[in-house]
C-alpha cells in the first residue's frame, strides 16, 4: 500500500475548453464549442494516462466551465466529489488560494476548472522551487482552452502560500 504521507499534494489547474463567441449569450451562460467538447474528452484521457486522477473536483459554475468537467468525467475513468462553486467563476488568484486553502487534508489531488487569466495566474504564483522552468514561462504568458497545469506541493492544503508548489507539468490540446 502506498504511504499517502510522503506523497506530494497535485493541484490541476484546469482552463475551460473552447467556448462559442459570446455574441448575444450572457457570458457565465457561453457553452462549449464542438471543438470545446473534444478538448474535454481528450483532458479526462490524458490526466488518466498519466495517473492524476483528482479525489475532489472545484468546478467554477459557468455553463462551459460545467461542460467541460461533465465531459472529461466520463473519460477520466473515476468518479471524484464535484463542488460547483460561483465564487470560483469571478475569483481572482488570492479568492482561488482560500478555495484550495480549504480543501481537507486528507485530499491528496484536486482538480480545479477555471478561466484566465485565473488559472494562469494561480499556477504563476503558487510555483516555487524546482518548478519545470519551461512550463512556467508558458503559464506567465496565459493558457490556451483545454490546457492543465499540474502543481505539487508538500503541505497540507491549508499552508499553501505562493511560491509553495512545484510546477511539474502543463498540458496543451493537441
Amino acid at each position: 500500500m502506498e504511504d499517502l504521507s510522503t506523497t506530494p499534494r497535485r493541484l490541476v489547474l484546469l482552463r475551460h475548453a473552447k467556448a462559442e463567441h459570446g455574441g448575444e449569450i450572457v457570458d457565465h451562460l457561453r457553452p462549449l464549442s464542438l471543438v470545446g467538447r473534444r478538448q474535454a474528452a481528450g483532458v479526462g484521457a490524458t490526466l488518466r494516462a498519466a495517473g492524476v486522477i483528482p479525489e475532489l473536483v472545484l468546478c467554477s459554475s459557468s455553463v462551459r466551465t460545467r461542460q467541460t468537467w461533465d465531459l472529461m468525467r466520463s473519460s477520466l475513468g473515476a468518479q471524484p466529489v464535484a463542488e460547483i462553486s460561483d465564487a470560483l467563476y469571478s475569483a481572482g488568484v488570492r479568492a482561488l488560494l482560500e478555495v484550495v486553502r480549504a480543501v481537507s487534508s486528507d485530499v491528496r489531488t484536486v482538480l480545479l476548472v477555471g478561466h484566465e487569466p485565473t488559472v494562469s495566474e494561480a499556477g504563476a504564483t503558487l510555483a516555487g522551487p524546482g518548478s519545470d522552468e519551461p512550463c512556467l514561462a508558458r503559464v506567465r504568458v496565459g493558457m490556451p482552452t483545454g490546457s492543465y497545469s499540474v502543481l505539487e506541493t508538500d503541505v497540507d492544503w491549508a499552508q499553501l502560500e505562493p511560491d509553495g508548489a512545484r510546477l511539474v507539468r502543463l498540458v496543451t490540446p493537441a
